[in-house]
């Protein structure tokens, strides 16, 4: 793998309300994912409630949870049935099994998604990356 790792960005609509609207339900689903996904927990999930503010109907659950491998992290709208979710890691995993859970949680195929790949001059292995360095340096002498 080139880089730091992958990052998955899902959007998604007409979700379930209940399940959007319950600190129980996204705490469930963040405490549960890592290990269906082949990362490591390294903390319990922080999930609360958001009251909207100044946009009542914008109120939701937040919450994220941090993996060995980086984090995962979830916004919900229930109001407006959306969520987001990021997964960032700096393995590889597989996304399409993490897409198909968060399809049958949420209750929802309606969704947005997006992939990229982060830190694409991460040095892996700095023995690596300190011979490709001290390559192209004396190049350019």
């Amino acid at each position: 793998m080139i880089g730091f790792g992958p990052h998955l960005m899902v959007d998604g609509y007409e979700a379930n309300y209940e399940t959007l609207a319950s600190v129980e339900a996204i705490t469930e689903f963040l405490d549960n994912l890592p290990k269906e996904i082949g990362m490591t927990k390294i903390m319990p999930p922080y999930v609360f409630k958001y009251d909207g503010g100044d946009k009542p109907e914008d109120w939701g659950v937040s919450g994220f949870v941090i993996i060995a491998e980086s984090h995962i992290s979830i916004h919900t709208f229930p109001e407006k049935q959306y969520f987001s979710i990021d997964i960032f890691s700096c393995k590889e995993f597989d996304m399409d099994k993490a897409v198909e859970i968060i399809k049958e949680y949420f209750g929802t195929d309606k969704l947005e998604i997006r992939t990229t790949n982060r830190g694409t001059e991460f040095p892996r292995d700095i023995g690596i990356a300190a011979s490709i360095t001290g390559a192209q340096r004396s190049r350019l002498v």
